[in-house]
């Protein structure tokens, strides 16, 4: 007989199903993604620290798992929630099952449960703490595991960051290959640029195919630590600074704002996800915690100059606060120059992208890397190159 596993919430809600993955019991803030693929890619983004994954899609695991689809050197989500998870996957490059991988990776899981249900409830009462585990009898008490997921602090203020970032600085040399088209704005194929640029990322979690994305728009690729102060940055003389994604709160790392601040209009920057949030904070601005965050490859954004509409890959529980009575005319003003909000969510009007008016600055709230996800905003690598470019013209 398959295991029995018990999901419980701090709100009292429990959920009862069937044991998935490694035996035993996990925490983390329950969230909901609601991408159809891309299961092993959230596995192993670093963003995901802290929290337990519930996938909104019915069927997972239907193509197995491969090496190649890794995001990071490891899995860094706390927990796996479906509702059926494939035993006997059918691809020809997979080489484990959703199961095995899980077991092998020691990540608690549970399936068997109305997750449609569970959605809807994070949806109304947001995201919360959860506890997952793995019963051998039929006497697991529901109470105890309602009292430990209370009892479990929120990723708020924490610095999650400092679990997943690099010990020390590496270089990346490896592009996406040549499968994939890098298509620009106007959804025209561009050539593969000669490397040219030098390009620090700090690394509050990066995902490998961000890397990848710089690689193949010519950069030369140096990963530094979360911590990595402004004056190391400097002396290391690159073209450019790229702030990654990761996981938490952006105020869990406010180590790592005086240093961003020491950069901009020094050399161009782009941010993606958590950096995106670090240079609002930089900035001036605030951050807050959405109900239940934006996770999936399926999230409208609207560009606020263009007008036109990219679908978008996201995961992020946190947003930046951008109210119009910082603005003037539209735009932000700060001791380092002008910006201008470039990109709005269409489903919470949650502030997606900055762009500098007088500093080469641009960052997104989202995944223009994809992986997994749709490839509309794959462009803005590439003029996070042209802001490289024009330093040099």
């Amino acid at each position: 007989m398959t295991q029995k596993a018990i999901l419980a919430l701090a709100d009292g809600t429990v959920l009862e199903g069937r044991a998935l993955g490694f035996e035993g019991e996990t925490s983390g803030e329950v969230v909901f993604n609601t991408a159809m693929t891309g299961y092993q890619e959230i596995l192993t983004d670093p963003s995901y620290k802290g929290q337990m994954v519930l996938m909104t899609c019915p069927h997972i695991g239907n193509y197995g798992i491969s090496p190649e689809d890794n995001e990071s050197r490891r899995t860094w989500a706390e927990g796996f929630i479906v509702n059926e998870a494939a035993r006997h996957p059918s691809n020809w490059r997979s080489e484990l099952s959703l199961h095995e991988y899980l077991v092998h990776h020691r990540i608690v899981g549970i399936e068997g449960i109305d997750t449609r249900y569970l959605t809807r409830h994070l949806r109304t009462h947001g995201s919360q703490a959860g506890i997952i585990a793995h019963v051998a009898g039929a006497n697991g008490s529901h109470d105890d595991l309602v009292a430990k997921a209370k009892a479990l602090p929120s990723i708020s203020k924490q610095d999650l960051v400092g679990t997943v970032t690099c010990d020390s600085a590496y270089q990346w040399d490896e592009g996406t290959g040549a499968w994939p088209q890098r298509l620009n704005a106007h959804g025209q194929v561009d050539p593969t640029p000669a490397r040219r640029f030098r390009v620090v990322v700090y690394d509050f979690g990066v995902k490998q195919n961000i890397l990848r994305r710089l690689v193949d728009e010519g950069c030369t690729v140096t990963v530094v630590p979360a911590s990595t102060t402004a004056e190391t940055v400097r002396a290391m003389s690159p073209d450019g600074v790229f702030l990654s994604n990761g996981p938490g709160d952006p105020e869990g790392v406010s180590y790592a704002v005086p240093h961003i601040q020491k950069l901009i209009g020094w050399r161009p920057i782009m941010g993606i996800c958590l950096g995106h949030q670090i240079l609002g904070l930089a900035l001036g601005l605030s951050s807050y915690k959405l109900k239940f965050g934006h996770h999936g490859a399926n999230h409208p954004v609207l560009d606020l100059r263009s007008r036109k509409v990219e679908i978008t890959s996201q995961n992020h529980n946190f947003a930046v606060r951008l109210s119009s009575a910082e603005q003037t005319n539209g735009l932000l003003e700060t001791p380092w120059g002008q910006f201008e909000p470039t990109h709005v969510s269409l489903n919470d009007e949650c502030l997606e992208g900055l762009v500098g008016k007088t500093a080469p600055v641009l960052s997104v709230q989202y995944h223009p890397e994809a992986s997994p996800g749709p490839h509309d905003s794959s462009y803005l690598f590439g003029q996070f190159r042209a802001m490289m470019e024009q330093t040099h013209a």
